[in-house]
Parts: structure tokens; C-alpha cells; sequence
């Protein structure tokens, strides 16, 4: 069935992550097109919905970072119009984009969450309780863009409005030093993890997409129980946003604690990215974990259509 279907690959947008999306969506098209897909790549605008309807597609493949491409906008469209599409969708994507909302939730959840307050970088801010170093980041951005580390008082303000450049909202968090875990998610099965230990400061934009600026541990170097309780945490994070398809949960370990910092529900999908990595070592190659995440999309629709 799935063979026969038209397969839109969308990518691109218009948000701060368009260049890491192209690379994303291309390297899904071409290995969708590698195991016999009528596939095509969409580049998502503001005309996506007359693209859809000039070369309609029977399922959409979402290779969007950030923006409106992943915050449940482009989810809600689709719903619309009909068009199954892969990953999460309009609430669980809203609610992950939004990093004081999924907080709260995982709170709710009984899941640790770094101590964090919130500003508003147009109307004044107060030091944060917790002292510093400082974690300052945009409220609703992807792949740290916007994201820096300060260490006194004195480059926060400055912190501040560089992060206010892709929001008024600014979260300031408590800054942990810690061992940084990625697990990846495909339906209800945990595949596995990744330890990433960047070469700068902390694992920025540049240490993500630059290969040769991080190590990443496969597994991660943690004792046994310590990984399953790890995993547990990261199921239980990507659940409490009711997330679906492939998600990405990033993760922060102390010998104390797990703490969760957030959940992807389109992760990157370049030879640098971690989801591709953590599903290899589970044993799907490049082309079969992207035609689980389309088969796990198609056969979700399916149950959801004959509720």
C-alpha cells in the first residue's frame, strides 16, 4: 500500500533552522527515492498550501525545524487538509516548541526539569535567584540557536537581548554541569542513546552541525541501571507531551539526577544528527529507519480513521 502512495518531503520554511532543514530534507528524499518511493520534495513557504493542491500528495514527510514548520502550524493545515503527515501532532507539537509549556508539563509529570525563571526581555528582568553560571535561551527556538552561557551578571543583559532577537520571552536556566544524553523515541519503543561531548563550551549550533566538533558515545558511558532509568525518563517526558512518531529527548545526568531539557519532535536528520546515529545502533540503516517513520505515520492514520 505504502509503495503505491505519492510521498511529499517537506522541508525548508522560514524559520532560523531553513539550511539544516534543506540538508535534513534532502538526505530523507534521497532515501526514500533509494528504496523505490514515488517521492517528492517540497521547499515549505507561504504557498505550501497551493503547492499541495497543484501536486497533492497522499502522505507528508515533515522534515521541518522549528518555526511554524514544527510548532503544530503546519500540523494543523495538514489535518485540514486531509494529508496524513509524519511525527507529532498540533498539540504535542505546540506544546514541545514552547519550552515554558512542555517544562510545566514534564513538571506535572513528576519529571526534573533544571531550576528556571522567565523574562520578559521588553520589560526589565530581575537576577535570577539560583546563581549563576546562567543558561539563557529563546522561549520557543531549536538547534540552540540564540542560546548562551554567562557567567556574571554583568553579560546578562547582553545574553538577554541576543536571545529576545526570536522572542520577547527569554528562559534563564540554573546552568548544570552535567553528562548530556540524547535518547531517541520511534512510536513506543526507546531505541537507544547517545552521549554527546562537544569540544567548545557546550553543545551550540556550531558543535551540532560542524563534524569533528563534538565526540558522540554509543552508547553512552553510563552504569547499566543508571541508562535504564534514563530511558525510562525520556519515554515518560515524550509521553507527557503525547508526542508520536520519532522523537528526540535531550537530557541532562548527575550522579544525583536525570533532568529533562526538552523533546524534538522533528529531529535533524544530517550526518551529524543524533537520531540517525542512535537509530543505527539499534540496527536500522539510514533508509529503513525513514521508512519506519513513514510506515509508523501511514499505520497511525490508519487506526485514526477507523475510530
Amino acid at each position: 500500500m505504502v509503495a503505491d502512495m505519492r510521498i511529499g518531503v517537506i522541508a525548508g520554511g522560514e524559520s532560523s533552522e531553513r539550511e539544516v532543514s534543506l540538508k535534513s530534507g534532502r538526505a530523507v528524499f534521497e532515501a526514500l527515492k533509494g528504496k523505490g518511493y514515488n517521492v517528492l520534495f517540497i521547499d515549505a513557504d507561504r504557498t505550501l498550501p497551493e503547492k499541495l493542491i497543484n501536486e497533492p500528495v497522499d502522505v507528508a514527510f515533515l522534515v521541518l525545524h522549528g518555526g511554524w514548520g514544527e510548532d503544530g502550524s503546519i500540523q494543523g493545515m495538514l489535518e485540514v487538509m486531509g494529508i496524513p503527515y509524519t511525527g507529532s501532532g498540533v498539540l504535542a507539537s505546540a506544546a514541545a516548541m514552547d519550552k515554558v509549556v512542555s517544562k510545566r508539563l514534564f513538571q506535572s509529570e513528576g519529571l526534573s526539569v533544571p531550576p528556571y525563571t522567565v523574562v520578559d526581555a521588553e520589560g526589565g528582568f530581575s537576577v535570577p535567584e539560583f546563581g549563576p553560571p546562567w543558561v539563557v535561551k529563546p522561549r520557543r527556538e531549536g538547534s540552540s540557536v540564540g542560546v548562551s552561557i554567562v557567567d556574571d551578571r554583568d553579560s546578562l543583559a547582553d545574553a538577554i537581548e541576543e536571545a529576545s532577537r526570536y522572542g520577547r520571552w527569554v528562559i534563564l536556566e540554573e546552568y548544570i554541569s552535567a553528562r548530556e544524553v540524547h535518547i531517541g523515541i520511534l512510536g513506543d519503543r526507546v531505541l537507544g542513546g547517545v552521549e554527546v561531548r562537544p569540544r567548545r563550551r557546550f553543545y551550540d549550533y556550531r558543535a551540532k552541525y560542524t563534524p569533528g566538533e563534538t565526540d558522540y558515545i554509543l552508547p553512552p558511558e553510563l552504569e547499566p541501571e543508571t541508562y535504564e532509568r534514563v530511558k525510562e525518563v525520556a519515554f515518560r517526558a515524550h509521553r507527557a507531551l503525547d508526542c508520536a512518531g520519532a522523537t528526540r529527548v535531550d537530557l541532562l545526568v548527575t550522579a544525583d539526577e536525570v533532568y529533562v531539557l526538552e523533546v524534538n519532535t522533528i529531529p535533524g536528520m544530517t550526518e551529524t544528527s543524533l537520531l540517525p546515529k542512535i537509530a543505527r545502533q539499534a540496527g536500522y540503516e539510514f533508509g529503513d529507519f525513514i521508512e519506519e517513520i513513514l510506515k509508523d505515520a501511514i499505520r497511525r492514520h490508519e487506526e485514526k480513521r477507523h475510530k
